[in-house]
Formats: structure tokens, sequence, C-alpha cells
């Protein structure tokens, strides 16, 4: 966000992010970046809140952060050569009254990867605090083939869309 000019605060939200695999990936994303702008939108009455939940799918299902190394394997196997989507829920907060949802799907293309390649991956990042077990910004050249969409939203944040409703929600 530093080089798109913007200053900002970064505050950790202490909400609890909601696991509900009945919703779509937009109305589940958009919900939990809610929920974290929610729990701190007042120690900043004046200032516009950002807050950010970011979910990968595949056939449909949400692949959250894994539990454990196994789980991180397995997840990694399950994309590996394969098309899935990133999904990120954005929500801008000004007060409690003025608030903005919005979301950007980004599909990412994994590399045929066998165990001894998804294990080295394993190996350079830390998976356990990454939806889907992987980061695109980490070695995100051993794993992934090609993405269509928004790159920065694979990383977390997609901002060209946020920078668009920046500017807008701050001129409403």
């Amino acid at each position: 966000m530093i080089e798109a000019g913007l200053d900002f605060t970064i505050c950790p939200s202490p909400a609890e992010e909601a696991h509900d695999a009945t919703l779509s990936p937009a109305a589940l994303t958009e919900m939990n970046a809610k929920l974290k702008v929610d729990a701190v939108v007042d120690r900043f009455p004046d200032q516009i809140v950002i807050g950010a939940d970011t979910l990968v799918y595949i056939d449909g299902e949400p692949l959250g952060k894994p539990r454990d190394m196994t789980e991180a394997e397995q997840m990694l196997g399950r994309l590996t050569g394969r098309t899935h989507q990133v999904c990120t829920g954005v929500c801008l907060m000004k007060g409690k009254d003025k608030v903005r949802c919005f979301h950007v799907i980004t599909e990412v293309t994994f590399k045929n990867l066998d165990v001894a390649a998804i294990r080295d991956y394993l190996q350079k990042i830390e998976p356990l605090d990454k939806a889907g077990a992987y980061a695109a910004q980490e070695h995100g050249a051993l794993i992934i083939e090609k993405t269509e969409g928004s790159w920065t939203n694979v990383v977390g944040l997609p901002m060209d869309e946020l920078l668009k409703e920046l500017e807008s929600f701050a001129a409403d």
C-alpha cells in the first residue's frame, strides 16, 4: 500500500473468522472482512478502515489455513495441475454508518507438482497461516503456472480494485 501512495496503520483485528461452506466465496470473504473491520473501527472514528479476507476455493470448497504440515501437503496436492479460485473480500468502513464491501476473484493454475516438489516448496515458506497453504509472493514461481485476473488479489489485497473503491468511497 505504500507503493500506492497511501498512508496507513496496520491494526490486527481480534475478530473470529466465520467458516461457513454453505456461503458463496464472495459472501463468506466479504462477511469476514466486515467482521474484522467492525472489531476495530471504533479506534479510528475519523478514518477509513479497511478489512480483507482471502480464501482459496477448488471444486466449490473453501480451503482455509491448514492445521498442520500434513494438511498443507494435502491441500497443495489437491491443487496441483488444476485451476482454482482465490477470492478476497474487502470491507471499507468509516464510523459505523458508512460501509462498502466488495470482492475480487482470480483464477490460479498450478503446475503439475510431485510430492518432492510440494515438500520442497513447503520447506521454503510458512504455510500454516496461509489460505490454501501457499503464498504467491513467496516462491510462487515454483508452483504457479499462470493467473487470470488480479495478481495482488492472490497475494491478499486487490490493489487496483481497492484504489478505485477508496476513491469512490471517499467521494461519497
